[in-house]
């Protein structure tokens, strides 16, 4: 389903028995600390080194057409994509009506793409995150030219949580958004790749253009300033 007010670009599927493949799950976003990276990265990272022979093996044989190289693809890369997309349109930019529409074009450029995708000696991942941070550019000037739609009623009753935690919830979110998005825009992004997506140090700065150590010593600066700013507005 496409969100109203949000335009989807349709492709062409190189792989029509693979369609099936591109729907986004929802994913966890974890708190913006320095101790959540490494939950952040469980089950979605793809940077160890033991795995990192395994995703090109993979990656060979999905852009050869293997349907279930590509769907095992898929598989590993989505939930990255989704915490990337609800982080930089929901968390950051406050359009989390078009979050998950954006994840699903990521997924259908990705499988799009593969058969023109060539190793150039870099991680798969930072090609899949060129992509997404395009789609994501594209919808954020979308998003300024439509209205935000309106939620319909839902059919049976609501189950979710209350209204008190859900308005804690808010408030929450809300502030982390607020202050993510007062930071520079590179530490910004760096944050959201290494601590929402759970990419590792190398995969980061593959796709930001920065060695690991350059990305470890960028992340500690972002989040020292992000505990500073806190700290300044618990004391005002």
């Amino acid at each position: 389903m496409i969100t109203p007010g949000y335009r989807r670009v349709n492709v062409t599927n190189p792989y029509p028995s693979t369609m099936g493949t591109c729907t986004i799950v929802a994913g966890i976003m974890p708190n913006v600390t320095e101790g959540c990276v490494a939950d952040a990265a469980t089950g979605v990272r793809l940077a160890t080194r033991s795995d990192e022979s395994d995703l090109r093996e993979l990656t060979s044989l999905a852009v050869s057409g293997d349907r279930k190289a590509i769907e095992s693809l898929l598989g590993q890369l989505r939930p990255m994509v989704v915490r990337y997309c609800r982080a930089r349109l929901g968390r950051v930019s406050g359009h989390y009506h078009i979050a998950d529409d954006v994840a699903q074009e990521v997924c259908i450029a990705v499988l799009s793409a593969l058969p023109r995708y060539r190793d150039m000696g870099r991680p798969f991942a930072s090609f899949v995150f060129g992509i997404a941070s395009h789609k994501v550019a594209d919808a954020l000037r979308s998003s300024v030219r439509s209205a935000v739609p309106t939620q319909d009623l839902p059919d049976g009753p609501d189950e979710g949580p209350g209204p008190e935690e859900t308005v804690v919830r808010y408030i929450e979110a809300e502030h982390a958004r607020a202050l993510l998005s007062r930071l520079p825009d590179n530490q910004r992004e760096l944050l959201i790749l290494r601590v929402v997506s759970g990419l590792s140090a190398e995969e980061t700065g593959n796709v930001l253009g920065m060695s690991p150590g350059a990305v470890r010593v960028a992340q500690h600066r972002a989040l020292a300033r992000l505990r500073q700013m806190a700290e300044l507005e618990s004391i005002a």
